[in-house]
């Protein structure tokens, strides 16, 4: 029997697991995503590849709530991921400067496909700069999904950043 995780679509055996009311997921996913993230935080890469995962998940998983900063910050970090090049840590630090900008968030809800890659997808992938590669495609299929709602997110973040030289080359 197969489990639907409702924030991504993902469909899994049903292993019995709980599913996560605040992550929107089912258990299937949550476990896959807490396996990738044992590999992302072990890395060791000083690029923090975690908070792209942090993010791609996030925003894969947007569940009504009146909190609207999950939704903003995830897109906010694939944004300057995926078209802007940052770097995990920079992303990281893009929200620091976010948060003491402002308490307040635009509601983003979620379109209806929110893109074919899932934390499924990155963990088939062996571990090493194959996996990491394929952990940015999923960010750029999630950002793509996203795209009506790309002028209100770089808009949003443009009202906060106070530092466009964070780019990579």
């Amino acid at each position: 029997m197969l489990i639907v995780c409702p924030g991504c679509g993902l469909q899994r055996p049903r292993l019995g697991l709980e599913p996560d009311p605040k992550a929107n997921a089912s258990g299937e996913c949550r476990a896959l995503m807490h396996e990738l993230s044992y590999y992302t935080l072990a890395h060791g890469d000083p690029q923090f590849i975690h908070q792209h995962l942090v993010d791609a998940y996030g925003a894969q998983h947007i569940r009504q709530s009146r909190s609207t900063i999950g939704a903003a910050f995830a897109l906010a970090g694939l944004y300057l991921a995926v078209e802007r090049g940052f770097t995990g840590r920079q992303v990281q630090q893009a929200h620091i400067r976010m948060a003491r900008a402002s308490a307040r968030w635009p509601r983003f809800d979620p379109p209806q496909d929110v893109g074919p890659l899932t934390v499924a997808d990155v963990v088939a992938v062996g571990q090493g700069p194959r996996r990491d590669e394929k952990l940015m495609a999923w960010c750029a299929s999630v950002w793509n999904a996203w795209s009506a709602e790309h002028d209100r997110v770089r808009e949003m973040v443009a009202m906060t950043d106070d530092s466009g030289s964070q780019r990579t080359s």
